[in-house]
Parts: C-alpha cells; structure tokens; sequence
C-alpha cells in the first residue's frame, strides 16, 4: 500500500516547466530515492509534497487524502515531515530547543494556558520535554541538548536536523541530500541511521541523495528525473544499468557503450 502518491503532477514557473506529468508512489515502510542532474525537479517535487509550492496540475495523496492546496503546517500534521539540502537549524537556540520547536505541530496547549499555567500546559510540556530528550540519545546526540545547534560539529547538525523533524512524529520522512558535505565515515554513519529510522520508527522515507553509493545500498527503489521528467524507475540495479540514466548523468557517449 502507497504513503504518498503523486498522479501526474506538474510545476511551472513561468515558462519554465521545472516537473511535467509526473506519477510517483511511495510504499509503507520503505526507502525510496529520487536522483537526477542538477535542476532535474527533485527539490521542487519535495516542495509540492510539503505545501511550499503549489502544483498547476495533477494531485498529490498522503494516505488516502489528498493534500493538493494544503498549507505547509497542515501536511506536517498529517504526517509529512523534511530535511533540507542546507541545513536550516536555528543556530542560536540549543539542541533542544530546536527539537520542541518541531513538536509545535502536535501540541495542543494554547497561549491561554501558558500564561495561567494550567496543568494540562505544565502536564504537556513536561512530555515534550521528555520526548526530545528521548529524541537526542536516538540521534546519538545524548548530553548535548544544552549546546547551541551552532556549536555542534557538523554531523550532529545533520542528525539535529532529523530529530527536528521526527519530533511532529511524522509517516513519511523526506530527506534532501542528508549526506551532503560528509565525509566518507560521516557518510556511511548516516546510511546505517537512515536504514535504522525505518527499521525502528516504521516510517517511510523519500530520499534525494546525488551520492550514488548511498543511493544504492539504501534504497529500494530508485525513480530518475531529468528536465522535470521521469526517465527511468526500477531497482537500483536495474537504474544504474539504464542507458537513459546513464546518459543523463555523463553524457550520449557513455550510454552508447552500456
């Protein structure tokens, strides 16, 4: 059964079609990724599902619903959650901080009861405070939930980052290029993390990753996109061996020879 699926979908801006008539599903409980050339569409793909943009054709359901003209806030309800290629944490709030603001979207306390203290507000957000921390030591980020997000080495932004978007409890998880600017052990910690959110979380995870050796031992499905078009999908195996994905990557001289 599909978390997410897209049914021809398409963007424009201007003149520009940045995605065209595309179809796309993601499965339960699985790790699928989108590749392609720079400016392929894969961001604004990522945009359309999150609400920033708003699609000119087609319809986008997320569990049955569609969420086509949704607001962002209203997706992150429903169970859609994202990183970003670069990272957006707020650098001058602690690590903790960071994640409770990511909880924002499943509280249920208002103004009214902060200012009189009320106990359903203090009962909250003693959980909420409870649940970042819990959230921290499975990042691997246990004891530093007091160090500004700022001072943390650049691995632990990313695993941050993730945390932060957990912490609205989310169904799908779309991660945009989390290894981005890794190095190779960094790279490979965070394959083995992505790997174990959907193993132990139960979520679904829709990844756009331009390192192609995280891409294949991750994934289990693959879709290609190229001027906003989807020119290939399949397994990873059967992706890395297409000529038209091969062609789109190093040029009509290297597909020749596939």
């Amino acid at each position: 059964m599909s978390i997410l699926d897209a049914r021809n979908v398409t963007k424009r801006f201007g003149g520009l079609v940045a995605v065209n008539d595309f179809s796309f599903h993601v499965p339960e409980r699985s790790i699928v990724s989108i590749i392609g050339p720079n400016g392929a569409g894969k961001t604004t793909f990522f945009n359309c599902v999150t609400g920033f943009y708003e699609i000119d054709e087609g319809e986008i359901l997320f569990d049955g619903m569609s969420i086509s003209g949704k607001s962002p806030d209203q997706i992150t309800q429903l169970g859609i959650s994202r990183t970003y290629q670069n990272i957006r944490l707020f650098a001058q709030m602690s690590a903790i901080e960071n994640i409770l603001v990511g909880m924002d979207p499943r509280l249920t306390s208002h103004w009214v009861g902060a200012v009189f203290g009320t106990q359903h507000t203090r009962m909250e957000e003693q959980q909420a405070l409870h649940d970042s921390t819990e959230l921290l030591r499975f990042v691997r980020l246990r004891g530093k939930g007091d160090h500004l997000a700022s001072s943390l080495p650049y691995g632990d932004q990313r695993r941050l980052e993730i945390a932060r978007a957990l912490a609205s409890k989310p169904k799908l998880l779309l991660l945009d290029e989390p290894t981005a600017g890794m190095n190779p052990r960094e790279t490979a910690q965070t394959t083995d993390f992505i790997k174990l959110l959907r193993d132990e979380l139960g979520i679904a995870i829709l990844l756009i990753e331009h390192d192609m050796r995280v891409v294949m031992n991750i994934s289990e499905r693959v879709t290609v996109l190229d001027y906003g078009q989807m020119i290939a999908e399949g397994t990873p195996e059967e992706v890395q061996n297409n000529p038209e994905v091969i062609e789109a990557y190093l040029g009509r001289g290297a597909a020749a020879h596939v």
